[in-house]
C-alpha cells in the first residue's frame, strides 16, 4: 500500500498537466493565449510538486520497510542460535544418560555375581556346620525350635495367666458393678411355699363336722379338691397337703366357706369347691394383669396372662414362680438398661420365661420349650421366643436379650433363701462335680466347696504342666456345662504344685 502512493501521485500529476495543456489548447482556440501559457506553467509546476513529494514519502516508506525487514532477521537469528544450543544441550543430556545406564548395568552384573558368590559362601558353610555338627539342616531347625520353645515356655505362661487375670478382673469389675446396680435397685422378698397350708379351727367341734359321718364330709372334700386333708396330726389345726398349689388354695377357699357357713355336707360342700374355683379363676387372671401392669409390660395376650397368672400358683423348689418372674423382668430391664439391649424385650421375656410350668402337667416337655412354643403361638417377637427357649441352655442364646434373661434366672434363683433344695440332691450334686474333675487324667485329688459353687482340683506336677493346667481348667468347665443342671456360676480351680524337698545329714 506504502509503495502504490508514489505511483497515485505520479498519476495525479500527469493528469493535471494534461488537464492543462487541455486547458491551453481552449485558450487559444478561444484567443486567450497568454493565459493559457500561465495555465499550463502553473500545472506543470504543481505536477512537479507533487512528484517529489511522492518521490520523497516511497523513499522514507522504503527506509522504515527496510529497518523492520533487518529487525526480522536479527529476531530470526537469535532463534536459530536458541534452538542450536538446546540441540546441543539435549545431545549432552543424552549422552549422559546413557553412560548412566552402561554404569548401571555393569553395577547390576556386579551385584548379581555377588549374590551368587555369596549363596555359594552359605551353601559351603552349611555343608561344613552339617558335618561338624553331625545334624542336617532340618535336623539342626527342629532342635533350635525345640530350645527356643523351651526357653520361651514360662514366659508364654506368664503372658498368657496375666492377660487372663487382667481381663477376667476388668470383666469381672463391669459385671459386678452392673449386676450390683440392679440389685440395689431391686429387692425383694425372700420366701419359700410349702406344699401344705394350715387352717385354724374355730373349735374341736368344727372338726368332727369337717369329718362327718363315718368319714363323708372329709372324703366328699378330698374327692372334689384332689387334696389330702389332715384334721389329727395337729391339735386345733386342719392341714391341706398337695404338689399342686391351685388345688390346695381351691381347697382352703371352700373350707374356709363351710367353716363360716356352719353347714356341711357333700352337697355343701361341691358348692363351696364350684364357687372356690371361680374365684381362683378370677385370681389368676387378677394376679397375670397385675404383674404386667407392676413390670410395665403392656400388649401381651389375654392367653398368655391367664398362664402368668396360673403361676402365682406354682412354686420351683419352693420359690413362688410368679414372684421369681416378677423379680427377674425389673432385674433384666435395669441390667438391659446399663447395656443398652432392648429393655422392652428383656423384661418381657423375663417375666414370661417360665410360663410353660403352668402347663407341664398337660403338654409334654421341658417347660423353656413349651413356654416359647406357647409364645409363638400367640403372635409374640421372635427375639423374646428365642430368650424364653435359651434361658436354660437348651439352645445357645444368640441375642443380648437372651443371655439377660439367663443370666436373671440363675441370680434370682441362687439368691440364698430363695428356694429349697434337699440335703440329699445338694450330696449328690457335689459327689458328681467330684467325679467329673477326677475323671481326667493326672488329677490327684478334686474338692468340692462353697456349697458346690467352686470345685479345686489339684494335679500332678509332673503329668500336668502349667500350659497343660489352663487347657485343664477349661475342658473341666466344659464338662461340668455339658452333663449337669445347676444355677449361677461354678469356678473351676486347678493347682499345681511342685515341692522340692531335700535333707542335710
Amino acid at each position: 500500500m506504502e509503495i502504490i502512493i508514489p505511483i497515485i501521485a505520479a498519476v495525479v500529476g500527469v493528469c493535471a498537466g494534461a488537464g492543462g495543456i487541455f486547458a491551453y489548447n481552449k485558450k487559444k482556440e478561444n484567443g486567450g493565449k497568454d493565459k493559457a501559457d500561465d495555465l499550463v506553467r502553473k500545472a506543470k509546476r504543481e505536477a512537479s510538486d507533487i512528484v517529489l513529494n511522492a518521490k520523497k514519502e516511497a523513499a522514507e516508506i522504503t527506509e522504515k520497510n527496510q529497518a523492520e525487514e533487518n529487525e526480522r532477521r536479527k529476531e530470526w537469528k537469535k532463534t536459530e542460535n536458541r534452538l542450536a544450543e538446546r540441540e546441543t544441550t539435549l545431545d549432552s543430556k543424552l549422552d549422559q544418560l546413557e553412560k548412566k545406564s552402561e554404569k548401571l548395568n555393569r553395577e547390576e552384573k556386579e551385584i548379581e555375581e555377588l549374590k551368587n558368590e555369596i549363596r555359594d559362601i552359605r551353601v559351603r558353610q552349611h555343608e561344613k556346620l552339617e558335618k561338624i555338627a553331625g545334624l542336617s539342616k532340618a535336623d539342626a531347625r527342629d532342635k533350635l525350635m525345640k530350645m527356643t520353645e523351651n526357653d520361651i515356655k514360662q514366659d508364654l505362661v506368664g503372658l498368657i495367666t496375666k492377660e487372663q487375670k487382667e481381663i477376667k478382673h476388668d470383666i469381672d469389675e463391669a459385671a459386678q458393678a452392673m449386676l450390683l446396680t440392679a440389685m440395689e435397685r431391686m429387692s425383694s422378698e425372700v420366701t419359700a411355699d410349702r406344699t401344705i397350708t394350715a387352717l385354724k379351727l374355730p373349735d374341736d367341734d368344727m372338726k368332727g363336722r369337717i369329718i362327718g359321718k363315718e368319714g363323708r364330709n372329709i372324703q366328699a372334700l378330698q374327692r372334689a379338691t384332689g387334696v389330702d386333708i389332715m384334721v389329727d396330726d395337729t391339735p386345733g389345726m386342719v392341714v391341706l397337703s398337695s404338689f399342686d398349689p391351685i388345688r390346695r388354695q381351691v381347697a382352703r377357699y371352700a373350707l374356709e366357706r363351710l367353716m363360716k357357713d356352719g353347714r356341711i355336707n357333700p352337697a355343701s360342700i361341691e358348692e363351696s369347691v364350684e364357687k372356690a374355683e371361680k374365684e381362683i379363676e378370677k385370681e389368676v387372671v387378677r394376679a397375670g394383669e397385675d404383674a404386667a401392669r407392676e413390670v410395665g409390660v403392656v400388649g401381651i395376650p389375654r392367653e398368655i396372662l391367664h398362664l402368668l397368672g396360673e403361676l402365682k400358683f406354682r412354686t420351683s423348689y419352693g420359690q413362688n414362680v410368679l414372684l421369681h418372674s416378677i423379680e427377674m423382668a425389673h432385674v433384666a430391664g435395669m441390667i438391659a438398661e446399663e447395656i443398652g439391649a432392648d429393655k422392652r424385650v428383656a423384661k418381657t421375656a423375663a417375666l414370661l420365661h417360665d410360663m410353660g410350668k403352668a402347663v407341664t402337667h398337660k403338654i409334654e416337655g421341658k417347660h423353656a420349650d413349651i413356654g416359647a412354643e406357647l409364645a409363638k403361638k400367640y403372635g409374640m417377637p421372635d427375639n423374646v421366643v428365642h430368650a424364653i427357649a435359651a434361658h436354660h441352655d437348651d439352645i445357645e442364646p444368640t441375642t443380648p436379650e437372651a443371655i439377660i434373661v439367663k443370666i436373671c434366672d440363675a441370680m434370682s434363683a441362687a439368691r440364698p433363701g430363695a428356694r429349697n433344695i434337699s440335703a440329699e440332691n445338694f450330696a449328690e450334686r457335689m459327689k458328681d462335680l467330684e467325679n467329673i474333675a477326677t475323671s481326667f487324667p493326672g488329677i490327684d485329688k478334686a474338692y468340692a466347696i462353697s456349697a458346690g459353687r467352686e470345685i479345686r482340683v489339684i494335679v500332678e506336677p509332673k503329668q500336668i504342666d502349667d500350659l497343660s493346667a489352663l487347657k485343664l481348667a477349661r475342658d473341666i468347665a466344659n464338662k461340668i456345662e455339658a452333663t449337669m443342671s445347676y444355677p449361677g456360676v461354678i469356678k473351676v480351680n486347678v493347682i499345681r504344685e511342685t515341692r522340692a524337698v531335700e535333707y542335710a545329714k
